[in-house]
């Protein structure tokens, strides 16, 4: 794959590429947003800094696992996914004693058994105390952290042609999970994500992806704008989401048949100056009513979603 192969009516450059909606492309009203739309929310957690919002810390400890995390998974359709992916050793599961025979809990313990995963059954309030999610709907598992993969490994698909998501400093583990989730769903390839500074795997990120985090490769980078540049010296191209891109989201269906790589930046701040300048094209979704943005994870379906349809139609 590379950039000399790419389809004639495509280029790098001014006419679609970084300066495409950057810094001397304004927004008009309330016409577009980003998935870093400034003045945009979810809310967050309760807690600041990468991987700490939304989690509640045991035992005043701010530990951080290595790697992408992953360990502590809970909620039913997450440890559902963990068993039945198979993806990684589980060492336990534990389930509130008072579903202990509940048709909601029954396939967990049913596959659980079959795997021979150790399934012990808790107080409550004990498993409450453990978990670190905001409901863990009475089932908590330990398991081996999520492997992550080589940056090169996620281009070696080719038909169709890599579609990969980029997170520029994602700090809530809700708006993480939920993204993983909708790249499953879409058919995206891989994740890039970056080793400092963003949330990795947590168990409200795992909760809020629904067990997608069991299936969806992610590679873990030192720095987000050399991995960028990395992607792009092997042809794939760059798609910024950013409030003050001058293309539509809904006009990108051009790159679907290229190697395509969504770059996804943080709610409020959006995409980091140098991540903003590696990108080709910068596109925003176009805002019809009165509040001017989208959370980055809806704006992730959307975007993602598009790609998807548009590669669907291809001959």
């Amino acid at each position: 794959m590379s950039g000399s192969n790419r389809r004639s009516g495509l280029s790098r450059g001014k006419g679609s590429g970084r300066s495409s909606g950057g810094k001397g492309t304004g927004r008009s009203g309330r016409g577009s947003s980003g998935s870093g739309s400034r003045g945009g929310g979810s809310g967050g957690g309760r807690r600041g800094g990468a991987g700490g919002r939304g989690e509640r810390q045991r035992g005043g400890s701010s530990h951080r696992e290595a790697g992408l995390g992953g360990r502590q998974v809970e909620g039913r359709h997450a440890v559902r996914e963990l068993l039945i992916a198979r993806r990684r050793n589980v060492e336990r599961v534990w389930i509130a004693a008072e579903l202990e025979g509940d048709q909601g809990v029954a396939d967990i313990e049913e596959i659980a058994a079959a795997q021979r995963v150790p399934v012990e059954y808790v107080g409550g309030a004990r498993l409450d105390r453990e978990a670190r999610s905001e409901a863990p709907q009475g089932v908590l598992a330990m398991a081996a952290p999520v492997p992550d993969v080589d940056l090169e490994s996620l281009l070696t698909q080719s038909d169709p042609p890599p579609l990969l998501v980029a997170l520029d400093h994602i700090t809530d583990p809700g708006n993480f999970g939920a993204i993983v989730r909708v790249a499953d769903g879409a058919g995206v390839t891989g994740l890039v994500v970056p080793r400092h500074r963003a949330v990795h795997i947590t168990p409200t990120a795992a909760k809020a992806s629904a067990g997608a985090i069991e299936y969806v490769p992610m590679a873990l980078v030192g720095g987000l704008p050399t991995a960028l540049r990395q992607l792009s010296e092997r042809g794939v191209w760059l798609i910024g989401l950013d409030d003050r891109g001058a293309r539509s989201v809904f006009d990108v269906g051009e790159f679907a048949g290229e190697p395509v790589c969504v770059v996804l930046g943080a709610e409020g701040a959006g995409l980091t100056r140098l991540v903003r300048e590696r990108c080709d094209v910068l596109a925003s979704i176009p805002m019809a009513g009165q509040v001017s943005s989208l959370n980055v994870s809806a704006a992730a379906a959307i975007s993602l979603y598009e790609l998807s349809r548009s590669r669907q139609q291809l001959p």
